[in-house]
C-alpha cells in the first residue's frame, strides 16, 4: 500500500482493469485527473474528441468491436450533460461502458456553483449503475464495481462522478478486482426443465423459425448458435443488433427482421409454428403491432435479463442464462432435421423481394445513384470482411440489408435509441480498438453534420478511417415517411448542405466527391487501398425509398414492398 492522490488512484484503477485507451475532454472539474494522465501517456492513451458526445460513441465503437469496456471521461456540468445521449445509446443497446466526471468540490454539492449539474440524477434512468465518489478511499472499490457491472450478464453503462476535493484528497492505495456483489446476480440460474421443455417442443416443430438478437454476440456464443442452427437445420433471421453472428451468405440466414428487414422472415413470423427468440428483447420495430404479433405459434425466449422476458410479447417457454450457456445445455438435446419445404418458402418469397425491391436497388437502371449500390461495391472492395459503423436513418437500414458480413462483430450501428451522429465517433472507437480491421463509416448527410467535429479526432489520432457519406440533401428517412404518409409534405426535411470535401480537406484528410456511376467503383477501391483516413461523398438519388416497409401500427405479415 502506498499513499497517492485520489486523481492517480483513478488512474491506477484504470490500468488495473486493463484499460489502454480512454476517450475524453478535459475541464476544471476533472483536471486533477487529466494532470495524472499526463504522467501516465506511455501506459494509457487519452482520444482527445471534440465533443464529449464524440467520446461516448468513441467508448462505444471500441466496445462493440473488441468486447471490452469502453471508458470516457468528462468535466462537470455542460461536459458531463454531453456524455448524456452516448450514454442512453449504450444503455438500450446494452453496450459496457464506464463514463468519469468530474465533480465541483463537495462542500459546494447543492450549491448551483459554476458548472455544478446532478449528474447522478440525470443519469439515474440511462444507466446501470451509478455512484458519486466524495472521499478519495472510496475510489479502489467504486472503480472495481463499475468495470465489473458494466460487462457482466446483459452489459451496459456506468457513471462515476467524482468531486474535486476527493480527487486531490491522499489515502492508501490498494486494489482489487472483484466477481461477484452481494445481492448483484448478473446471470440468472439455469433451469434445465425449461431448456428440456424448449428441446421437446423444437423437436415437434414443423414450421419452425429463430430470430435472434445481439445477445448470441454478447455471450460469445457464436459458435454454439451456428452450432444449433446447423443441427437443428431451422430457418433464423436476426435483428440489426444481431447482423453477423453467422456469415451473411449462411444457408440458414433468411435475413434481416424489422420494418425495413427482408420480406420472408417477417411475413413467415406469422405462419411459423414456434418461434424461438434467443437474445434478442421483442422491440417494437421487429414487432409492428404486438396484437397481431405470431399468435399462431409457441414462443421459447433465450434472455439473460429477466425483465425482458413477458415485457412485449407474452412467451410459452422462458429460458433463462447466458447465451452461451443455455444453447450449449440444449444442443444435445435438439434432434437433427431439416426443413426443405419450409425453407422454399423463404426462398420463395426472398424471389418476390429480389424481383420487386432488391434488383432495381443494387442493379439499377435509373440515372441516379442508389445507396445499395455504394454498399454492394463497398462489399466487393472489401470482400465482406469490413466492420461497417451505419449512422441512423435510411442509409442505415441500407446498410443493415446489403453489407455483407463474413464474421461477428461487424455491423456496428445505434440499434434502440436511433442516434443520429453516432457513425462517426463510433468507428473511430471501433478502428483504434481494431486497427487491423478495416472500418468503414456510411453516413447520411445528416447525421454526418451532428458529429461532423470529429473529423478533427481521425485527422489528430490518424486512426485510419474510411467516411462514406450518401448525400441525398435531405433528412432522408423523415422524408420518406412525410412522402408515403404526410402527403409529400416536406417540412423542414430538405439540406442545404456545405462543400463536405473542402471541409474534410481543411481536415487534411483525403477527400473524393462521386456524382455519377462510371466513377463508383474507382473511388471506392481508391478509398479502401489508402491506408490513411480517407472520406467519400457519394451523391445518391434524392429521394430513392428504402422498402419493404412495416407502417407503424402495422402487423409484421403487412409488410409492403413499394
Amino acid at each position: 500500500m502506498s499513499k497517492i492522490s485520489g486523481s492517480e488512484a483513478v488512474i491506477k484503477c484504470l490500468l488495473e482493469e486493463g484499460v489502454d485507451i480512454i476517450y475524453g475532454y478535459p475541464g476544471g472539474a476533472i483536471m486533477p485527473v487529466y494532470d495524472e494522465l499526463y504522467k501516465y501517456q506511455d501506459k494509457i492513451q487519452h482520444v482527445l474528441t471534440r465533443h464529449e458526445q464524440g467520446a461516448t460513441h468513441s467508448a462505444q465503437g471500441f466496445a462493440r468491436i473488441s468486447g471490452r469496456v469502453g471508458v470516457a471521461i468528462a468535466t462537470s456540468g455542460p461536459g458531463a450533460t454531453n456524455l448524456v445521449t452516448g450514454i442512453a445509446d449504450a444503455q438500450i443497446d446494452s453496450t459496457p461502458m464506464v463514463c468519469i466526471t468530474g465533480q465541483v468540490g463537495s462542500h459546494l454539492l447543492g450549491s448551483d456553483a459554476f458548472q455544478e449539474t446532478d449528474i447522478i440524477g440525470i443519469s439515474t434512468p440511462i444507466t446501470k449503475w451509478n455512484y458519486q465518489i466524495t472521499k478519495a478511499s472510496e475510489i479502489p472499490e467504486i472503480f472495481a464495481k463499475a468495470f465489473y457491472i458494466a460487462k457482466s450478464g446483459r452489459p451496459g453503462p456506468v457513471l462515476i462522478d467524482i468531486t474535486k476535493d476527493a480527487q486531490f484528497e491522499e489515502f492508501n492505495f490498494s486494489y482489487k478486482r472483484i466477481n461477484g456483489i452481494r445481492s448483484y446476480k448478473p446471470t440468472p440460474i439455469i433451469n434445465m426443465d425449461q431448456i428440456k421443455k424448449a428441446a421437446d417442443l423444437i423437436n415437434k416443430a414443423e414450421k419452425p423459425l429463430i430470430v435472434w438478437g445481439q445477445g448470441v454476440i454478447l455471450g460469445n456464443a457464436e459458435k454454439e448458435f451456428t452450432d444449433l442452427i446447423e443441427k437443428s437445420g431451422i430457418p433464423a433471421a436476426w435483428t440489426i443488433l444481431g447482423a453477423s453472428a453467422i456469415p451473411t451468405d449462411h444457408s440458414l440466414n433468411v435475413g434481416m427482421l424489422g420494418m425495413h428487414g427482408n420480406y420472408a422472415p417477417n411475413v413467415l413470423t406469422n405462419e411459423c409454428d414456434v418461434l424461438i427468440a434467443i437474445g434478442m428483447r421483442f422491440d417494437d420495430r421487429v414487432t409492428g403491432d404486438v396484437n397481431r404479433y405470431a399468435k399462431q405459434a409457441k414462443i421459447i425466449h433465450f434472455e439473460i435479463d429477466p425483465a425482458e422476458v413477458n415485457k412485449n410479447i407474452e412467451v410459452d417457454i422462458p429460458v433463462l442464462g447466458d447465451a452461451k450457456e443455455t444453447l450449449s445445455k440444449i444442443i444435445p438435446l435438439i434432434d437433427k432435421k431439416s426443413y426443405k419445404n419450409w425453407l422454399d418458402q423463404f426462398k420463395k418469397l426472398y424471389k418476390i423481394e429480389y424481383d420487386k425491391v432488391i434488383d432495381g436497388e443494387l442493379n439499377p437502371s435509373k440515372k441516379g445513384l442508389t445507396m445499395g449500390e455504394v454498399i454492394k461495391e463497398i462489399n466487393f472492395q472489401t470482400k465482406g470482411n469490413a466492420a461497417i459503423v451505419s449512422d441512423v436513418g435510411q442509409h442505415q437500414m441500407v446498410a443493415c440489408r446489403y453489407a455483407n458480413f463474413n464474421k461477428s462483430k461487424s455491423n456496428i450501428t445505434s440499434g434502440g435509441l436511433g442516434t443520429m451522429g453516432f457513425a462517426l465517433p463510433a468507428a473511430i472507437g471501433a478502428k483504434m480498438a481494431s486497427p487491423e480491421r478495416e472500418v468503414v463509416a456510411v453516413i447520411g448527410d445528416g447525421g454526418y453534420q451532428m458529429t461532423i467535429q470529429e473529423l478533427g479526432t481521425v485527422f489528430q489520432t490518424k486512426a485510419a478511417v474510411k467516411i462514406v457519406v450518401l448525400n441525398n440533401d435531405f433528412l432522408g428517412m423523415v422524408r420518406q415517411w412525410q412522402q408515403l404518409f404526410f402527403d409529400k409534405r416536406y417540412a423542414s426535411t430538405e439540406m442545404v448542405n456545405p462543400d463536405f470535401v473542402k471541409i474534410a480537406e481543411g481536415y487534411y484528410l483525403k477527400a473524393k466527391r462521386v456524382t455519377e456511376r462510371k466513377d463508383l467503383a474507382n473511388a471506392v477501391e481508391e478509398m479502401i487501398k489508402s491506408d490513411e483516413p480517407y472520406f467519400l461523398e457519394v451523391v445518391v438519388e434524392k429521394e430513392g425509398n428504402v422498402f419493404p416497409m412495416i407502417p407503424t401500427g402495422s402487423s409484421v405479415s403487412e409488410i409492403r414492398l413499394s
